[in-house]
């Protein structure tokens, strides 16, 4: 798909983002309730989250901002994919991983119109993670448990992805799937800390919460 069909089809418009030291152009949907398609709600029950520039994302991409870069990143449910974006525009490998076509179609599309190179995607179902993604040394998640089915689904997907030595950076604003997800992430055996969120002005919403987890006696 050409870049203006992308543009046309989406009804994409502008959003400037600055997150520390840069600055983002990010191209978005103009209405995320435009995109709902009744065939993939009545296939599994998808909904267009993705199209969103969330709260959650903006905390989860200051925190990317300020830590030191790791060897390999990866992010669930990327949506508009601003961590990734961050993680890029530092250096940092990163792949961005979202169960829609076209918001890995739009993160790449973003990457390579501000400038940072190439941004590596793959379509990722949370039922079924693919072998070939390997592990991570940081999992990036931001306001993915939106539905309480959610909650196990992300915990068993960092439970495979994480490397023995990594940490998992989750932001969530009190969403129905944490309670499910503090659960299974314990069953996991995966050691949740609450961190300080960096200072990020937000528009919408209320209070973002930054959550680390890392393997049972894995070093910080």
């Amino acid at each position: 798909m050409t870049d203006g069909a992308l543009a046309t089809r989406l009804d994409l418009v502008d959003e400037t983002v600055t997150v520390g030291a840069h600055r983002f152009v990010l191209a978005k949907p103009r209405q995320a309730d435009a995109l709902i398609s009744e065939e993939d709600f009545a296939r599994d029950e998808r909904l267009p989250y993705w199209a969103e520039l969330w709260p959650s994302a903006l905390v989860l991409a200051a925190q990317v901002a300020r830590a030191p870069i790791v060897a390999r990143s990866i992010e669930l449910g990327c949506g508009l994919a601003l961590p990734s974006l961050v993680t890029r525009a530092r250096g940092g490998a990163v792949t961005a991983t979202d169960y829609y076509d076209d918001a890995l179609l739009l993160a790449a599309r973003n990457a390579d119109r501000n400038g940072i190179g190439a941004l590596e995607t793959a379509l990722v179902d949370w039922n079924a993670i693919p072998a070939t993604l390997g592990r991570y040394d940081r999992i990036l998640a931001a306001d993915v448990l939106y539905e309480r089915r959610y909650g196990p689904l992300v915990a068993g997907a960092i439970d495979r992805l994480l490397a023995p030595s990594g940490c998992a950076w989750l932001t969530d604003p009190g969403r129905v799937g944490r309670e499910p997800f503090m659960q299974a992430a314990a069953a996991c055996e995966l050691r949740v800390t609450v961190l300080d969120a960096p200072p990020v002005e937000l528009t919408q919403g209320g209070a973002v919460t930054l959550y680390e987890l890392r393997r049972a006696g894995a070093d910080r």
